[in-house]
């Protein structure tokens, strides 16, 4: 049973508007082979939404007819959509790039064997969480025995060229902080990534992002069972930068669930808090195929200074 949250809607979090839209991303289902202390997406293995052929055909429509430069797919595992192949394949023929958003235990998986070869094979960049380069931390915010199958999964990538010059194939870390607090410098973290992912397991990697824990869903509920939410959130309004707000992805993404109703984040989408694009209380993925959606407003609320604070924060990583 999950604590109840404080309503975040009421903020002094600046406004916002869009500037040229050039990223998708796709929630394919909240299904997942983990579950992580920090998801806020609660997913995990007994989760059952997942999006259908019609809504990922939209996808594609949309991503043809806008000229969009990116695709970045997340869940859940998104890999667990049984129609991810032929989305990646779809996309990837119309020339644009393909994130995965991994949390690397899924290639271990059965059932899914050959996926790593697949990603590499139509050049999909993965973007793998990895929340420390030590295996205590690691399995103590996603549990037992996920560092060795990181390992592993990590070993296995670089072994396909992921992650090596000349090669193409991108392979990006994912850092979360443990609890409520800010993540350290980023360039100073993945120094320390590849220092030691190198000497102790011989693996390399392009860059690590650091991404700040949002006070929402699992994470939040964990933060006011704790007593901690209203601290957490004092530290993120205090750290907030102005300089921030031109960095933020929701300036240039939009978020679609499983379902394909529209969000200005991942974030937003998880507070049920809709883009607000068109007439529709609801905007779907077909009113990006009837309007231009560059200067239209962005849902705000108190959670948007996870994004502001410090290095600032984004699904790519620190801003600074």
């Amino acid at each position: 049973m999950h604590a109840t949250l404080p309503l975040l809607r009421k903020t002094d979090f600046p406004s916002l508007r869009r500037k040229a839209l050039d990223t998708l991303q796709v929630n394919l289902g909240y299904k997942c082979n983990q579950t992580c202390v920090h998801c806020h997406v609660n997913a995990g293995p007994n989760r059952k939404e997942m999006m259908d052929e019609r809504t990922i055909d939209t996808v594609i429509r949309v991503l043809a007819d806008k000229g969009l430069t990116t695709l970045d797919l997340t869940g859940g595992a998104p890999e667990m959509n049984p129609r991810f192949r032929y989305l990646v394949q779809s996309a990837r023929a119309l020339g644009v790039r393909v994130i995965d958003r991994c949390n690397l235990t899924i290639l271990s998986e059965p059932g899914y064997e050959g996926l790593a070869e697949f990603l590499a094979a139509e050049g999909v960049e993965v973007t793998a969480s990895m929340p420390c380069y030590s295996q205590d931390n690691v399995d103590k915010q996603r549990g037992d025995g996920v560092f060795d199958r990181s390992i592993a999964a990590l070993q296995a990538l670089n072994a396909l060229g992921y992650g090596k010059p000349d090669t193409g194939l991108v392979l990006n870390l994912v850092f979360n902080p443990q609890g409520a607090a800010l993540p350290p410098g980023q360039q100073q973290l993945e120094a320390d990534y590849k220092r030691e992912l190198a000497a102790h397991f011989r693996i390399v990697f392009n860059q690590l992002f650091v991404i700040v824990n949002m006070p929402i869903q699992r994470f939040g509920s964990t933060l006011v069972s704790k007593g901690q939410f209203a601290g957490y959130m004092a530290l993120l309004k205090a750290n907030h930068l102005e300089k921030n707000l031109d960095s933020v992805m929701c300036r240039t993404l939009v978020s679609v669930d499983w379902q394909g109703y529209l969000y200005d984040c991942d974030f937003n989408q998880m507070l049920g808090m809709t883009a607000p694009i068109g007439e529709r209380p609801r905007p779907h993925l077909d009113d990006l195929l009837q309007q231009d959606i560059e200067g239209t407003a962005i849902a705000i609320a108190d959670h948007c200074y996870g994004c502001t604070a410090g290095q600032g924060s984004s699904c790519g990583g620190a801003f600074a």
